[in-house]
């Protein structure tokens, strides 16, 4: 073997257990008993660390080319890698050009050649316009395409009507392609003022739930295959619930600050924790909670959406809406998922297992034969208090500064080795 990683804890699909995790050429060649004889080139000890999946972050704003000052590839990859993601995949906006087109991907691959230290993917567009380029775009290797039903904040990446939103999911379905969904219904926003009580009031519940009801409507009507990005209502998670009851092939994901923070303790002027959509109140952050541990909730992935600091001033009408927490993601949800009795075990799958099978990715997110070497030391114990000016990602700005969270990310392994990422498409990780 190349290397043989030995710790008391080590989570496997079953669960937790000791184990010696066996690598040899990048992927994980057997999980034997922790005390077996094996021979490898490096044996490593790793005591009461609990030895992890890699985690899989399927919403991931890195911005480059075009946007590079916001964050980047390096910059990006270096806080996944530090925060025990070994995969993530790029939306499409907000770099520039958008990845609409497969010669806006070949722009972006381009970009991202040699700067990763992370295996990262690519999600397509859709947008008004663009409908002849999504069959090119899934030849060429995207997971998917994501579209917006309201303004996505950014002029290049224009919001599909119900008409269009149509006529993509018409041709998806015929490729099987998964579209993934910002479902905000425009028609239910309304102009913000500068406090956080007004901001959330401009994007009520009721706007993603006239969304998720459209959408779910006309995914049942196609037979298509569509995702939920970022649900912070737990208003919705019935009609959720029951679209899959009934054979609908819909998924949802929510984000660790809809899971961590609260309306009601978010400071006046604290822009950091300004989101699209909005963090909301205590009782409904426990309904997230209820709809993760209920599997209607499948999955949770940052939404990492950095800006310069300068565009997250002045009041909450006029900021940059996006929270920059990749670094971070997993001792947020670790921290208050221990709070409310969750195990480690449930952290990995909704982290890692699941975003992976939701892209296909069936090598990632699993500490099992076959599968990439992949693999995280992590101290679940460890408490620390965050400290922005330390994190990986490009700019200091985070919601997170100072908070006091459980878990610490101790070493990162990338098929057995330090960090070196690929570019990853769907045919060849499927």
């Amino acid at each position: 073997m190349d290397l043989v990683l030995r710790a008391d804890a080590v989570y496997t699909p079953d669960g937790p257990r000791p184990a010696a995790v066996c690598v040899r050429d990048g992927r994980i060649a057997d999980v034997v008993s922790r005390a077996a004889t094996v021979i490898a080139r490096e044996d490593v000890d790793l005591g009461d660390l609990a030895l992890l999946p890699g985690l899989v972050d399927t919403h991931v704003h890195v911005n480059e080319p075009g946007r590079t000052e916001w964050e980047g590839f390096a910059t990006a990859t270096a806080a996944a890698a530090a925060g025990g993601v070994t995969t993530i995949v790029d939306m499409p906006l907000n770099s520039l050009p958008p990845t609409t087109t497969a010669a806006a991907l070949d722009v972006k691959r381009a970009a991202a050649a040699g700067q990763c230290v992370v295996d990262v993917g690519f999600w397509g567009g859709a947008v008004p316009g663009n409908l002849a380029e999504l069959a090119r775009l899934h030849e060429a290797g995207v997971f998917g395409f994501k579209c917006f039903l309201s303004p996505s904040g950014v002029d290049e990446f224009p919001p599909l009507s119900w008409a269009e939103l149509d006529a993509v999911l018409d041709v998806l379905a015929q490729l099987d392609a998964l579209l993934v969904v910002h479902a905000e219904d425009p028609g239910e926003l309304r102009e913000p003022g500068p406090s956080y009580a007004e901001f959330v009031g401009s994007r009520p519940d009721s706007a993603e739930q006239r969304a998720v009801a459209g959408l779910v409507e006309r995914v049942a009507a196609r037979s298509a295959r569509a995702h939920v990005l970022h649900l912070s209502s737990a208003a919705t998670l019935g009609m959720v619930a029951e679209a899959r009851a009934a054979g609908v092939r819909i998924t949802a994901e929510t984000c660790p600050h809809y899971l961590t923070f609260a309306a009601e303790r978010i400071p006046a002027g604290a822009t950091e924790f300004k989101c699209c959509p909005p963090i909301r109140g205590e009782a409904n952050r426990d309904g997230l909670w209820a709809g993760l541990a209920a599997g209607v909730v499948d999955c949770v992935v940052s939404d990492h959406s950095p800006s310069p600091p300068e565009l997250k001033r002045g009041g909450f009408g006029e900021a940059w809406g996006g929270i920059s927490s990749l670094q971070l993601g997993l001792p947020a949800v670790w921290t208050e998922a221990r709070r409310r009795g969750h195990a480690l075990s449930e952290v990995v799958r909704w982290m890692a297992s699941a975003p992976a099978d939701l892209v296909g990715l069936a090598r990632k997110g699993r500490i099992a034969p076959g599968c990439d070497a992949d693999l995280v030391a992590f101290a679940p114990d460890d408490e620390y208090v965050v400290d922005a000016t330390g994190l990986r990602h490009r700019h200091p700005v985070t919601p997170y500064d100072g908070a006091r969270l459980s878990g610490v990310v101790r070493r990162t392994w990338l098929r057995g080795g330090d960090p070196t990422g690929n570019l990853l498409s769907r045919e060849r990780n499927a």
